[in-house]
């Protein structure tokens, strides 16, 4: 015969394992994504690989972040790889076609690669959002030369 002290020990015991089993459901075993400013912080110490590492698990996770999205671009463009650099600038933009950012960056790129009808493009479109005083503004206009 079941007595009172066993069943609540029984109960007690079945309600710590159902405890321990929600827990362990809700921890998180997969790699941890990294926080965007931790990215740049690697870009801006011209860390790149370390930033596209960190950018690849942020973008997995959140595959529309335009920012994101833009300092891979930047990252790959600094590490020599142009050609996917302008994929994920792209793809920034297509998420957010007035992303300042991207639209300077892709427009540094185009400098770059001798594109400067394409680099003065971006330039515009920079005007029509920030203005010729935002910051990206000056920046492009000082690569292309004007």
């Amino acid at each position: 015969m079941l007595t009172l002290s066993t069943a609540r020990r029984a109960l007690g015991a079945a309600l710590v394992t159902l405890a321990l089993t929600s827990m362990a459901l809700a921890i998180d075993t997969g790699p941890k994504v990294p926080k965007l400013s931790a990215a740049r912080a690697n870009i801006e110490a011209a860390n790149y690989a370390g930033a596209i590492d960190q950018l690849k698990l942020i973008i997995a996770a959140d595959p529309n972040n335009a920012d994101a999205l833009n300092l891979m671009g930047y990252s790959l463009r600094k590490s020599g790889n142009r050609k996917q650099a302008l994929g994920f600038y792209l793809k920034a933009l297509s998420i957010d076609p007035r992303h300042r950012g991207a639209n300077e960056y892709l427009g540094e790129l185009y400098v770059e690669t001798g594109q400067i009808e394409k680099a003065k493009e971006r330039l515009q479109v920079l005007k029509q959002i920030c203005g010729t005083r935002c910051e990206e503004y000056k920046d492009l206009a000082k690569a292309i030369g004007g």
